[in-house]
Order: C-alpha cells, then sequence, then structure tokens
C-alpha cells in the first residue's frame, strides 16, 4: 500500500463505542475498521476501483 495520511477525527461517544464493538467483533482497531468502511464506502459508490486478482498479487 502506498503511503498513508494521518489527521485528526473528532466523533460521538456513543459512534466511537459502536465502532469500538464492531472493530471487536471483527478483531480489527479501531482505526482498521474506519479505514475498511471507508474504502468499502468508496468502492460501494464506484469512487475507488476495486483490485483484480492479478493487480493484488502484484503481478
Amino acid at each position: 500500500m502506498k503511503g498513508k495520511k494521518n489527521f485528526v477525527l473528532r466523533i460521538d461517544d456513543e459512534v466511537y463505542k459502536a465502532l469500538e464493538k464492531w472493530a471487536a467483533d471483527e478483531f480489527r482497531s479501531v482505526n482498521g475498521q474506519i479505514e475498511w468502511l471507508i474504502d468499502k464506502a468508496l468502492k460501494d459508490s464506484g469512487r475507488k476501483k476495486t483490485e483484480t486478482k492479478s493487480s493484488a498479487k502484484g503481478k
């Protein structure tokens, strides 16, 4: 993966607690869960191309 951008995110306590539970249920960190959700939303909306199996393997 290319470089990652750091930024501050202010989020409601209840939303954070829900994300924390969801992340734990899927064995991810909260940061990883947020990153996964954003990536999925971008792909679902057609704003990010999905990787093909060959490109995912670096071929």
